[in-house]
């Protein structure tokens, strides 16, 4: 149990970063939410999710940080970068794989954690439910901590936490449920539109998830309505 401790959580605005966000509260940290538009095509969705998860939990504009870094779209590489939605699966590595995204998102984060004195950076990756990106795996963050402790003053000290790691979308959602966690401020599809698509791969995950935990998700899709 961590207590009394800044941290850094990164809040996507999805339902992982959102349960994330939760466990950080519930171990007792003060928590300094990190929020990256990158170009994404949800990019108004997710910062909008983001802003109503931080109202949710009283996170005032001193704990809150939005950085843009618009450079990974001009990159590319991804469909989520895109107008294509069209996953493909290469070598296992489907085609809405961000390049090093999350290298490049908790760098920002380390930078954020060295000046403020956090010990700590919540990230809502899994090795279970996820579309098979590299930078997702708990391998990637131990040697990313090499990194930081490389990279960084002697006297800082930053961990990289992964609570949901080994957690299933049905892991999740019940965990949700246990932390009494607004599933309805989140979004989780790939498109930018009035309802969630309920067809997307995100979506198709999120679903199945609450389906499993026998649990109603209190978000639209435009696919049942």
């Amino acid at each position: 149990m961590i207590k009394n401790k800044k941290a850094i959580v990164l809040v996507s605005g999805g339902m992982d970063s959102l349960l994330t966000l939760a466990i950080a509260i519930k171990q007792d940290v003060e928590p300094y939410t990190l929020h990256v538009n990158y170009g994404q095509n949800t990019q108004q969705k997710e910062l909008k999710a983001y802003k109503n998860i931080n109202n949710y939990y009283n996170i005032g504009a001193e704990r809150s940080l939005i950085v843009d870094i618009d450079y990974l779209k001009k990159i590319g590489g991804s469909t989520l970068l895109g107008t294509s939605f069209n996953i493909k699966k290469n070598d296992k590595i489907p085609n809405s794989y961000v390049p090093f995204r999350n290298a490049n998102i908790l760098s920002i984060a380390v930078s954020w954690a060295e000046v403020i004195g956090a010990n700590y950076i919540f990230i809502g990756a899994s090795e279970v439910d996820f579309s098979g990106y590299p930078d997702c795996r708990r391998e990637f963050f131990d040697v990313f901590e090499k990194t930081i402790e490389l990279g960084t003053r002697p006297d800082t000290k930053i961990k990289i936490l992964t609570p949901l790691i080994s957690m299933t979308k049905e892991d999740i959602v019940r965990k949700g449920v246990e932390l009494d966690i607004p599933f309805e401020l989140s979004w989780s599809c790939y498109y930018n539109e009035e309802y969630a698509c309920g067809e997307c791969p995100s979506c198709k995950l999120r679903i199945n998830g609450f389906k499993k935990a026998k649990v109603n998700d209190p978000i639209k899709y435009s696919s049942i309505l």
